[in-house]
This record gives structure tokens, sequence and C-alpha cells, in this order.
């Protein structure tokens, strides 16, 4: 592909670095940047600088924020006893989408991976310990993909928080199996927090 502009040869590169975008798709939306007004692509650039320096984990659950806890774990109309184990920010929006879940969460930032290189020691699953250990929580529910990795994690945890005799349920599974929680509707999702099973029921099935 050539360019008449370095300029903007280097903002097509930068952008076709993002995912899913490839260098025709990334031309497009820097000439788009370029047909409108000044003000809006700075706009754009600020909040891409601001995303990039001001956001930050939560300290209680790991879900990105704009401060040391996430306006979840801060809300004192949360349940703080009732905890969702999910894998990243994307389940956390698509859950809190339902309104069908009022407690709070705990986020993995992914799930064991072998052939991907990720390991249980890569994950915040030594958080979660931590956390029942200091904090009363009645149940945790696991609520992560359908896919085999999702239910190699789950058993994995459910066996370390054994010895700690809290109660565990699973998601009912709506889901289709090896779907992303993400891409499910609100609906069928909501329908599977509310209609939730104990973990250990859905080993026998599985």
């Amino acid at each position: 592909m050539d360019f008449s502009s370095k300029l903007l040869e280097n903002a097509v590169q930068e952008i076709s670095q993002l995912p899913g975008i490839g260098k025709r798709t990334a031309l497009r939306l820097a000439l788009h940047l370029l047909k409108q007004p000044k003000e809006q692509t700075q706009l754009l650039s600020k909040s891409l600088s601001d995303l990039r320096e001001g956001v930050v984990f939560c300290d209680e659950c790991h879900n990105l924020s704009d401060t040391e806890l996430c306006e979840i774990c801060a809300s004192p109309k949360r349940n703080k006893s009732l905890l969702c184990v999910v894998e990243d920010i994307r389940d956390v929006m698509a859950i809190e989408n339902t309104g069908q879940f009022h407690g709070v969460y705990h986020v993995l930032g992914g799930i064991i991976s072998p052939m991907d290189g990720i390991g249980p020691q890569d994950l915040t699953i030594q958080s979660l310990l931590d956390k029942i250990k200091k904090e009363t929580v009645s149940e945790i529910i696991f609520a992560l993909s359908a896919t085999m990795e999702a239910d190699t994690t789950n058993f994995y945890i459910y066996k370390l928080l054994s010895p700690f005799g809290v109660k565990t349920s699973t998601i009912a599974r709506g889901i289709p199996v090896g779907d992303d929680l993400e891409f499910t509707d609100e609906v069928t999702l909501g329908r599977s927090i509310l209609a939730r099973v104990p973990f250990e029921a859905s080993i026998s099935k599985s």
C-alpha cells in the first residue's frame, strides 16, 4: 500500500494494530478522521490518552475503574455476600445489563488455558481466596463462558474453595456450549443467573 504522506502511513500502521482492523479499514478510519473538525480528533486523542493514563484496576474485584474502588464495590446497595466470578470486564458489563444480579464481582482476568500459556498463577485466583478468608461470602457464582477452558477453571477454583465450606453455584446452561458470555442476549443471561444451580450438580451432568 503506497502512501503519499508519511504521517498518514504512520496513523494507518498504528490503527491497524487494533483487533479486527486490517490496513484497508485503518486507512478508511484515518481518512474519516481527516475529514472531521480538528476539535473532534483532538477529543478522541485526549480520551484515548486519559483512558491509558487514568483507568486502574479496582482494589476489591479487579474490574476496570476510574478510582481505587469501582462503583459496584463502593455501592452500599450491593449484596457483598453474593460474589460472581467472571473472566473479564466484558462479562461484568453483560451481566449488569440484565439487571438481574445485585451482588458483587471478582474478575479473574482470563481463564486457565495451557495452550495459550495461561496458568492459575496468571489469574487473580489467590486474590479470590484471600477475599474468602477475610470477608463473609455466603455464595460464589461461577459465571464463566460455556467452554472447556472455562469449565476447567471453574473446577480448579471449586477444589480450592472446598475447605472454606462456602456455597458454590454456576449459571444455568441456557447459554450454548462454546459461546462467550458477552455475546449472549440479556434475557437468556439474566435467566441463567436467576436459575443458577449448585456447582456439584453441574459436575455430575458434564
